[in-house]
């Protein structure tokens, strides 16, 4: 029973290792760009799944003891309060860890290289043109990729909803 509580290293190893984790998955995250986080399929699950099993071992250093998911998962919560909290207070903090809002679309055109180099599919665009309300491209004033992968859709003379 006292395996249960019974850390295989100290303490702080598992906050260093569930920092180094975090970090890592968060700049990976932030390489793959704005639809992996919003634009979420299947895929994007099948995904998540892998990377939380692939980390896992290097997260918690093969400690199985409840004390060590306690200190772990304590460590995870604190991180991304910390993110939330340097976000809200600093642009430049947030821009470095969600990006910047990228013009896919103006007056009428889309910028299909830009949705390509987004990972933005002309299937994904066309059903936020739908979602606003926007039947025509012509319509369109400008077209925002957001940094949480939404698509914002502006239209001229509010033609579209």
């Amino acid at each position: 029973m006292s395996d249960l509580f019974q850390l295989s290293a100290p303490w702080w190893t598992f906050v260093l290792r569930g920092v180094v984790i975090y970090l890592m998955v968060m700049v990976l995250m932030r390489i793959s760009g704005k639809r992996a986080v919003g634009q979420f399929t299947p895929f994007d699950l099948i995904l998540l799944i892998l990377i939380g099993n692939a980390v896992q071992n290097g997260i918690n250093g093969g400690d199985n003891s409840l004390t060590g998911a306690l200190v772990m998962a304590t460590t995870l919560i604190a991180l991304n309060w910390i993110v939330a909290f340097c976000s809200a207070r600093s642009e430049g903090f947030r821009h470095l860890v969600e990006g910047e809002p990228v013009e896919v679309a103006r007056d009428g055109k889309v910028f299909k290289d830009v949705l390509r180099k987004q990972l933005v599919s002309q299937a994904d665009f066309e059903k936020a043109m739908r979602e606003s309300g926007c039947a025509d491209i012509a319509d369109i004033h400008r077209a925002i990729l957001e940094t949480n992968g939404h698509i914002t859709i502006e239209t001229r003379g509010g033609n579209c909803g």
